[in-house]
């Protein structure tokens, strides 16, 4: 594990959720706020936040963070489909 990476779980937000999941797809700052119709700062706000959560230097290292814990789905990696109670 590289340093830096918390090795606990965290609790996040939804939001905090969501703004992870649009870092991990490569959006910056300005474009996570207008994507989620909110200002630049607050997404600046957040992500500050988050990567004090999850004891991160930047976001390479959230990425990686998220990708560990299971909180984001990158071109099918660590993605677990939902069962089908059809079955």
């Amino acid at each position: 594990m590289a340093a830096g990476e918390s090795q606990t779980p965290v609790s996040l937000s939804d939001r905090e959720l969501q703004i992870i999941d649009l870092v991990a797809a490569g959006l910056t700052n300005q474009e996570i706020a207008g994507k989620l119709e909110i200002s630049k700062r607050t997404v600046d706000n957040h992500i500050s936040n988050i990567l004090t959560k999850t004891q991160t230097e930047n976001r390479v290292a959230l990425v990686r963070w998220a990708l560990q814990w299971g909180k984001v789905c990158l071109n099918d990696v660590n993605c677990c489909p939902l069962p089908n109670l059809n079955d």
